[in-house]
């Protein structure tokens, strides 16, 4: 297993498998690219099924355990169930979606091998969730969602990123999944950085603080040090978990955090954030590709606290110490 110099094991991967979307969601950096007419082959910009899979095995050979499939829309892939069969057995797979192909495919993946899965979803109101995602596919998200339950994936995430037009949402959210067994809510911090509207930022600590007084349990998960908070239903015959991923401005969050990622071109990058850190795989030789993993996590930073320090007015900047080093690289 590799380790970086801060001593964070990289134990997982999240692979691209595509750009292209069929969502335009307001928060979103990538605004719906590409051809989305439906599943279909790999484009020409997107690593091949052969090459994501030589990948994942030369990451098998490092004892990485888990890979997480992401995009885009990664079920715009028509070779998805073919990449997650292929994938290593000592990998638990998972996958990001929008959930709207999960109809009609939940069952083949896992089939395949897929073991759980992530649904954005970011209203639980057909108008809301349109303004939110530019789609009028709110019923085809619910149906995916059934979908993947019936296929036996447990858990089945809902993704909702918090910012100003979804923070009302939460309330009516969080009794959801704490009424259906089964789901459970990822509220993901909104990041304006790679969007570049700060305006639409909120508190997120504020949501933290609400969701403790509503909760039966809090605890802490090891990866990124994200807090879980256990809350029961209204009628008290269910019982949810909602999961925080806060990474703005939060130190902590970033040394634990023990993935490397792949874009759907085929670099490396140790680090969400940051795109000057990308590393080629060359033709995607096994050689080529164990020495850029080497390479990516040999040079991986903690974004904020390292990467990004504070200055002396409490505001973060770039530490020019990284830029200037990984420059020599």
């Amino acid at each position: 297993m590799l380790t970086d110099e801060f001593g964070r094991e990289v134990t997982g991967v999240r692979v691209s498998l595509t750009d292209r979307c069929n969502f335009d969601c307001i928060y979103c950096h990538n605004e719906g690219l590409g051809d989305t007419r439906g599943p279909m082959d790999p484009q020409d910009d997107e690593m091949t099924a052969d090459e994501v899979v030589r990948f994942l095995e030369v990451a098998a050979e490092f004892d990485v355990d888990s890979v997480k499939f992401t995009g885009g829309e990664p079920m715009l892939r028509q070779d998805l169930e073919e990449i997650i069969e292929r994938t290593p057995d000592q990998m638990e797979v998972s996958l990001t979606t929008n959930g709207t192909f999960l109809p009609g495919r939940a069952e083949d993946l896992v089939d395949a091998g897929l073991e759980r899965v992530n649904v954005s979803q970011d209203a639980l109101d057909p108008e809301d969730f349109a303004a939110v995602t530019k789609s009028g596919a709110y019923e085809k998200v619910l149906e995916g969602v059934d979908a993947a339950l019936e296929a036996g994936l447990d858990p089945v995430k809902l993704n909702m990123v918090v910012f100003e037009h979804t923070a009302g949402y939460v309330p009516e959210m969080v009794d959801h999944v704490a009424e259906n067994e089964g789901l459970q809510l990822q509220l993901i911090e909104y990041m304006p950085e790679l969007t570049g509207k700060p305006e639409w930022n909120i508190d997120i600590q504020r949501v933290h603080d609400w969701l403790a007084e509503q909760a039966d349990e809090v605890e802490r998960r090891e990866m990124h040090d994200r807090k879980r908070y256990w809350v029961s239903s209204d009628d008290g015959d269910g019982r949810g978990m909602v999961e925080i991923v806060d990474p703005v401005e939060n130190p902590t969050f970033c040394a634990n955090c023990h993935r490397v990622r792949v874009t759907h071109q085929g670099f490396l990058k140790g680090c969400l954030n940051r795109n000057d850190d990308l590393r080629p795989m060359g033709e995607m030789t096994k050689d080529e590709i164990r020495e850029a993993f080497r390479e990516v996590v040999a040079n991986r930073v903690p974004y904020y606290g390292e990467y990004m320090v504070k200055n002396d007015a409490g505001e973060w900047e770039v530490n020019d110490k990284y830029i200037e080093e990984y420059a020599e690289v």
